[in-house]
């Protein structure tokens, strides 16, 4: 973060410790969650419910926490978030039936699709073309974080009471909420698209279908297969390595944990150089090729380390495409940059949805499906970016 102007490394600062807590108080969720739901007389089908709930509110809100952000400024947005997150936390903590746990996490979808895609924007005001990778790779890192350290934050205080991670999480998140508060606007409001009105007719299907016009809308789509991508990798990867090499828990989470270690290195210190030399199109092409390899290396049984070595490679190359694509969509937006980030949110968690329900389906018929189908997905993806081009100034382009 040193070579970022000293302008722009406090509000970084802030937004990643924002997305780290709330991160991290969702993964400290996950360890705990099957227990924790024992004291409802509940078992894996509501926690599948309870997840979807999340996603589906966060792929619902996104596009107007996108709008919002543009209309009333970034600031507002990213501290509504981070409160709703801590209510959310509160009330999952105190309930005693399950209809308070969704709407808890119904919230807590509602908090991220409000403060993502603030937080993508902000980004996007405070960097310039040049920098605006490193800052989103330095985003992207803060959430993987809260997702590795979360799960066994979560399992430690547990032993405290099985609600105190919850409690936990929230007074994190209270904390970074606090913390927002010091954040200057980054949007004057001479530049707010008050023009915007949230009218009768403007749902989010409107939106959604008015993005297929966006000179972007082939990036959006290259988000969401690599979130499919991602999600078919996590969801069935447990059930994929117990059953084909035999694995016990322990040594799953260790690989997925290392995995996720590498991902984080990847966009703190090797993303920006990445993009400095061959630029977004080149470094997103050569992700959407070593990506489904790595897919379909591991349906190659050899060994623990091999399977070690495919995971790294996936997580390695998954790691520089999200950041280099959101980087390309904030150079295309323009003005609209909290419009582009609701966008990118939106697809981004509607992969989310769409990619465990196929990845579980597929797996229930062949243990290999839902890697070989995501390996496809992504390669086809691949054709998303042939068509478009930089300039020697670094502009993107996009033939027709």
């Amino acid at each position: 973060m040193s070579t970022l102007p000293k302008s722009v490394r406090f509000p970084l600062f802030i937004l990643m410790l924002n997305l780290f807590i709330a991160l991290l108080g969702q993964g400290m969720l996950i360890p705990i969650l099957p227990e924790y739901l024992k004291l409802f007389h509940a078992g894996g089908t509501v926690a599948g419910f309870l997840v979807a709930a999340f996603g589906a509110a966060q792929f619902f809100f996104s596009p107007l926490g996108g709008q919002l952000s543009d209309r009333f400024g970034r600031k507002k947005l990213i501290i509504a978030g981070m409160f709703l997150s801590v209510i959310s936390d509160i009330i999952f903590a105190l309930s005693t039936s399950l209809p308070f746990l969704y709407v808890a996490r119904f919230i807590g979808g509602i908090s991220l699709g409000l403060m993502v895609p603030a937080n993508l924007a902000y980004v996007a005001d405070i960097t310039t073309p040049e920098t605006r990778a490193k800052g989103m790779g330095y985003f992207g890192a803060a959430m993987n974080l809260g997702m590795v350290l979360g799960p066994g934050l979560g399992g430690l205080i547990a032993e405290m009471g099985i609600r105190m991670p919850y409690f936990f999480a929230a007074g994190l998140g209270l904390i970074a909420a606090l913390m927002t508060l010091l954040l200057p606007e980054t949007l004057p409001p001479e530049k707010r698209t008050v023009s915007i009105r949230l009218q009768k007719g403007d749902h989010l299907g409107k939106k959604i279908w008015s993005s297929f016009k966006v000179p972007y809308f082939k990036y959006l789509i290259v988000l969401l297969v690599m979130t499919f991508g991602l999600m078919s990798y996590e969801t069935v990867f447990a059930l994929f390595a117990e059953q084909k090499y035999g694995f016990d828990a322990a040594t799953i989470s260790i690989i997925i944990t290392l995995g996720a270690i590498i991902g984080i290195v990847v966009q703190i210190w090797l993303l920006d150089c990445f993009v400095q030399r061959i630029g977004e199109i080149k470094l997103i092409r050569l992700s959407l090729i070593i990506t489904p390899i790595a897919l379909l290396l591991m349906l190659i049984k050899v060994n623990l380390v091999f399977l070690l070595f495919a995971s790294a490679l996936f997580f390695a190359f998954n790691s520089f495409l999200r950041p280099s694509v959101s980087t390309l969509i904030s150079k295309n937006a323009g003005d609209r940059q909290g419009y582009a980030s609701g966008l990118n949110t939106t697809f981004s968690s509607l992969g989310t949805v769409i990619g465990p329900l196929i990845a579980g389906l597929l797996f229930d018929k062949n243990i290999n499906f839902p890697y070989i189908f995501g390996a496809i997905m992504l390669l086809a993806s691949l054709g998303l970016t042939l068509n478009a081009f930089r300039s020697k100034k670094g502009q993107l382009y996009t033939s027709e």
